[in-house]
């Protein structure tokens, strides 16, 4: 059993995270197996510290105060400090600071103290489960490229049957992959477009990227255009399907390999928080480093963005060409024209709106690790093709009035998934908005604030909303034969509770009662009750 140094409510000095800085903590509980003290700040802040971030000292005030000076008794529980505030009554045109400062008040810095290592709590199933989703993950790919390309492929005739090894590999089909990849990064490189900033690190540092999605896939579609009217088979990508995704497996594998070797050397503030466990296994799964980056080459921003999102659009063009050739068609079905465009719609708005993604979950907290390469290089690709892919041999045919509900559907879902991530985008990067000053908050101790009316006030999560009734769109015109076309709805599904899961515990310890102040505000997830 191991050695528990602090009690339930001991008072020490608890390490404020990203900092050198300690304040006075109480010790709320202590937790044997993720081997972390949930502790609790004056101002109510709940956070979850190591051991090496807990010292006993007495607190030291800082010089900043007039000499003499006592130090503020401790605030009343403040119940009050999370009221509902429109931002124009805020008085929060100030930048937010990292530290509340409240606590700056009574901080001490610890110089000569080294940093602990910081992490956070293990998820995705902990280090066992890390070696279960580095072999399921690959296995679910393999099923599907093959149970696809049966005549029939209801579950009824699971499992397929396996290819001869050979028939996995194409030195072709490699080359093509790698010649994708350079493409594309030459296309990522070139300097066109804007430098875009992102949010801030943990050192307060603030990388820039080029933003020249849209660019990069507009010269994708002039060169893909150029190729066929050039004479290029594109049927080929339908032919080779599985050899093409064995390809994007391999490089996904060394470009893991890579990134975890080159973390080991990486300072401990260039770290991910969520990939810092001392697991081999877990961290090269989960992703060891932030940022890593090839001088000003940000191999996460490039991979999230560009070779597997533009690919996806790529596979489904070749697979509405392939339906042309097999049926003997002038023109692709409504339905398969249907999945090309909604698709297309979501890649393009995602490029056109690229500088979003430099404030989401997986830009700013994830590592870049196994998990995030083989999603970008091969999940995306060749899962989210599913509904293009069936279509090719399984036709849906679509009379006029159910394309113009689909299509009035999709947009309906694509309109609330684009304003309420403009909204939260918009906050994220300038709360101090006069356009946004209508919006209602709450502050936490952060010195960030949560929003609790726009589209955030509906649902916790109406941008979830949205693509779900996206996916939705997409998976109804391949019709109700199989179960196999809807996989992308039915993944987006368990995706997103777990990412709300995901969230709500991330946002518990962050924020504390703020978050539970929240709660109780805006009551419904994701889908919101219709009276």
């Amino acid at each position: 059993m191991p050695t528990v140094k602090y009690q339930k409510g001991d008072k020490v000095m608890g390490r404020w995270p990203g900092s050198s800085l300690y304040y006075e903590v109480k010790v709320l509980s202590f937790d044997t197996t993720s081997q972390l003290y949930t502790v609790i700040y004056k101002d109510g802040t709940e956070l979850e510290l190591r051991d090496q971030d807990i010292k006993v000292e007495p607190p030291i005030f800082s010089p900043i105060q007039n000499a003499g000076a006592k130090p503020e008794a401790e605030p009343e529980k403040n119940q009050a400090r999370y009221n509902l505030r429109r931002r124009k009554d805020d008085g929060a045109a100030k930048a937010a600071a990292v530290v509340p400062e409240q606590l700056q008040r009574e901080a001490v810095k610890v110089e000569a103290a080294p940093a602990a290592v910081l992490s956070t709590p293990l998820d995705f199933g902990g280090k066992i489960g890390a070696y279960l989703w580095l072999l399921f993950l690959p296995s679910w790919v393999l099923f599907m490229a093959l149970q696809v390309n049966l005549e029939d492929p209801s579950l009824a005739n699971f499992p397929p049957p396996l290819p001869p090894l050979e028939a996995f590999w194409d030195a072709q089909a490699f080359g093509f992959v790698i010649l994708w990849i350079l493409f594309q990064v030459v296309l990522y490189i070139l300097p066109v477009g804007k430098l875009s900033e992102g949010m801030s690190l943990r050192s307060g540092k603030r990388l820039k990227y080029r933003t020249n999605g849209f660019f990069a896939i507009a010269v994708s579609a002039v060169a893909v255009a150029a190729a066929v009217h050039q004479g290029v088979d594109l049927t080929y990508i339908h032919s080779h399907f599985l050899q093409l995704a064995t390809a994007s497996f391999l490089v996904s594998v060394l470009l893991s390999v890579y990134l975890y070797v080159r973390s080991r050397y990486a300072a401990p503030e260039q770290l991910a928080l969520g990939g810092n466990s001392g697991n081999v296994v877990y961290d090269f799964f989960k992703g060891h480093e932030l940022n890593p980056r090839i001088k000003d080459f940000d191999l996460k921003f490039f991979c999230e963005m560009r070779p597997g999102l533009i690919g996806w659009c790529l596979i489904n063009f070749a697979m509405a060409l392939a339906e042309m050739k097999q049926h003997g068609l002038d023109a692709p079905s409504y339905s398969m024209i249907l999945v090309n465009l909604f698709q297309l719609l979501y890649v393009a708005d995602g490029l056109w709106n690229e500088e979003a993604i430099l404030t989401t979950m997986d830009l700013m907290h994830d590592g870049f690790g196994f998990m995030l390469a083989f999603g970008d290089l091969v999940w995306v690709p060749f899962t989210y093709t599913m509904q293009s892919y069936y279509l090719v041999s399984h036709p849906n045919p679509l009379s006029v009035p159910a394309v113009a509900a689909l299509v009035t559907l999709k947009l309906g879902g694509f309109y609330i998934f684009r304003k309420s991530n403009s909204q939260k985008n918009n906050f994220r990067r300038n709360p101090s908005d006069p356009k946004l000053s209508h919006l209602k908050t709450i502050p936490t101790a952060t010195g960030k604030s949560l929003l609790v009316s726009g589209w955030w006030g509906v649902v916790r999560h109406p941008n979830y909303l949205g693509d779900l009734i996206m996916a939705l769109a997409w998976s109804l015109p391949c019709g109700f034969s199989h179960l196999l076309p809807w996989y992308y709805m039915i993944y987006f599904i368990i995706l997103l509770v777990h990412r709300d899961c995901r969230d709500m515990s991330e946002c518990r310890r962050k924020y504390g009662s703020a978050w539970e102040e929240y709660c109780r505000t805006v009551r419904y997830r994701i889908i919101p009750r219709v009276y």
